[in-house]
């Protein structure tokens, strides 16, 4: 599982369905991965117990120069800005294969759609 800003904002909202699926997974043995671009994009302060708690259950997706070029190339092939979905959608293509946890379909299936990549998405 590869976390997208939605899930850890169903976290922090300690969302019923999410918590309920984040568990399972953990009870599976899978390990979530979460870009460090997307806990940027939502962490505010070290009041943010519920967040706090879920990421110290995952593992963060590193980024290196080569993927921050994929990154770029992807925002200019996909004609769109957003590098935090952008960095998403790379991390879900080295990852392979990850399901990607969010509340950005859309956005995601069309950066993925530009470089051909089939990802499975659950929504929250």
């Amino acid at each position: 599982m590869l976390y997208d800003a939605g899930a850890l904002i169903a976290a922090e909202r300690n969302n019923v369905r999410f918590t309920a699926l984040h568990r399972g997974w953990l009870r599976a043995g899978l390990t979530p991965f979460v870009p460090p671009a997307v806990l940027a994009q939502v962490w505010r302060s070290a009041r943010q117990a519920q967040l706090s708690r879920l990421i110290a259950g995952c593992q963060p997706c590193a980024m290196d120069f080569d993927q921050a070029r994929a990154v770029g190339q992807l925002l200019a092939t996909a004609q769109t800005h957003d590098v935090v979905d952008a960095s998403v959608v790379v991390a879900a293509r080295q990852l392979r294969p990850v399901a990607v946890v969010t509340s950005d379909r859309s956005d995601l299936q069309h950066l993925a759609q530009a470089i051909g990549l089939s990802l499975p998405i659950v929504d929250i």
